[in-house]
């Protein structure tokens, strides 16, 4: 019975990684290009809907630890001077990988088979971290985020107004069903939505499961669970490249040295970034930021503020346009 359960919670699981694949793909999360959109559009649509997948896993986690069901709750950690510099790193490793971990599971998901490089400079960032910087180890807080001494009635507000947010539009285009799935679904606010409901599922039934959580732990010496980490990062490649070929993004790209090089440097600096903080922009959006830690939101708006700066930069000293944004 016991493994029966097991089972079915990876299959539930592997399923949500897939849809979390899909949207990501489809729904311009990537960081990079919430900046660019404020920098050269000065829009803010991509950066109010990845905070907004901040408060649905908010709203998530406070339900899920209401219910019984959060088994290990996520801890904070102290801000210190690594955390603002981590998060320079991470914001500059964003920048010359030309996506953050988000963005770079949908440039692969397109084609652009460079990316594969990424993760690989990530875990030789993780792995080098110490003996390039030799940070003091970060301090994790011991008192439980401020978020889950909310009350009943608060959780249950916030769950119906972003309920609302999701059944609204299903009705105002009811009529218009293909209209529905082929455009306002997958705007970068709804694309967000789902891949903040599919974390939360996730993260009750299997953990810490993403692919810069097990990168980060290779490189550590701890190998726990991994066979599972893998299969669940393969899922979520999976439902990028289909959600790539049903939008009509996919194009084999050519592997150039250049490439290559430029996204095993990003990711070498997003993995010293994500082990100074501690933690991947991933982490920070989706556990960090929802439960109010103030060094992810530290760390968050510095690697944002970074990325700007680097993309103004760019367009200034270079006569380059900031640059095209992620899928």
């Amino acid at each position: 019975m016991d493994l029966m359960i097991r089972t079915v919670a990876f299959v539930v699981v592997a399923a949500c990684t897939i849809v979390m694949g899909f949207a990501i793909q489809r729904g311009a999360t990537c960081t990079v290009a919430a900046v660019h959109e404020l920098v050269e559009q000065r829009g803010t649509t991509r950066l109010r809907a990845l905070v907004e997948a901040s408060v649905w896993v908010t709203a998530g986690l406070l339900v899920a630890s209401r219910l019984g069901w959060l088994a290990v709750t996520p801890s904070g950690f102290a801000s210190t001077g690594w955390t603002v510099v981590g998060a320079v790193l991470l914001g500059l490793g964003a920048f010359f990988n030309g996506a953050c971990v988000f963005g770079a599971i949908a440039r692969f998901g397109s084609g652009e088979w460079a990316y594969m490089a990424t993760p690989l400079g990530f875990y030789l960032g993780c792995l080098t971290v110490v003996r390039v910087f030799a940070p003091a180890p970060a301090r994790a807080l011991t008192d439980d985020s401020i978020v889950f001494a909310a009350p009943d009635a608060l959780v249950w507000l916030v769950l119906a107004v972003l309920t609302a947010r999701i059944v609204a539009p299903m009705v105002k285009h009811r009529s218009r069903v293909r209209d529905l799935v082929t455009r306002h679904l997958w705007s970068a606010h709804a694309a967000t939505t789902v891949i903040g409901i599919t974390f939360v599922f996730t993260l009750v039934l299997a953990g810490a499961w993403s692919y810069t959580d097990a990168l980060a732990d290779i490189a550590r010496g701890m190998t726990h669970n991994l066979a599972v980490r893998g299969l669940l990062l393969a899922s979520l490649l999976i439902g990028a490249l289909i959600g790539g070929w049903t939008a009509g993004l996919f194009k084999h790209t050519r592997i150039s040295a250049a490439g290559l090089a430029r996204c095993l440097v990003g990711g070498m600096l997003m993995g010293w970034g994500s082990m100074l903080i501690p933690g991947g922009n991933d982490g920070l959006i989706l556990v960090g930021m929802p439960l109010l830690w103030p060094y992810a939101w530290v760390a968050f708006g510095t690697m944002y503020v970074t990325i700007g700066c680097a993309l103004v930069f760019r367009r200034r000293w270079f006569d380059q346009p900031a640059g095209v944004p992620a899928p």
